[in-house]
């Protein structure tokens, strides 16, 4: 099988912004931000869709939230609000198949969203 963009930037096959790395996580700037910011955070361990994740994920997907979190009041928007966003599967706009977060903020977002 082969990589995806992020197992490529995990990999550092390919450049990225980097906005974070801890050894359970990196956390990259959107190359087409839907929002002033725009990070996606990403685990190292791959996992296809949050659809897929098992219990033994649960500390995982807890880190990548809180480093989510840490990240907004890094970069000042935690006072603001921000969102967090994960897409499941192709109608979830789905379009890398590797579990990833998106943090968004610094703009008022919409509800309900696209």
């Amino acid at each position: 099988m082969s990589k995806t963009i992020f197992q490529k930037i995990i990999d550092r096959e390919i450049p990225a912004k980097l906005a974070h790395e801890d050894e359970h996580c990196i956390a990259i700037h959107d190359i087409n931000p839907q929002a002033p910011v725009h990070v996606l955070v990403i685990p190292r361990r791959p996992i296809a869709r949050v659809g897929e994740a098992k219990a033994s994920d649960a500390a995982l997907l807890g880190h990548l939230l809180l480093a989510a979190a840490d990240l907004a009041r890094k970069l000042g928007i935690a006072e603001s609000g921000y969102r967090l966003v994960i897409n499941n599967g192709r109608d979830g706009g789905e379009s890398v198949p590797y579990l990833h977060v998106h943090l968004l903020g610094k703009r008022p977002l919409a509800w309900p969203p696209g």
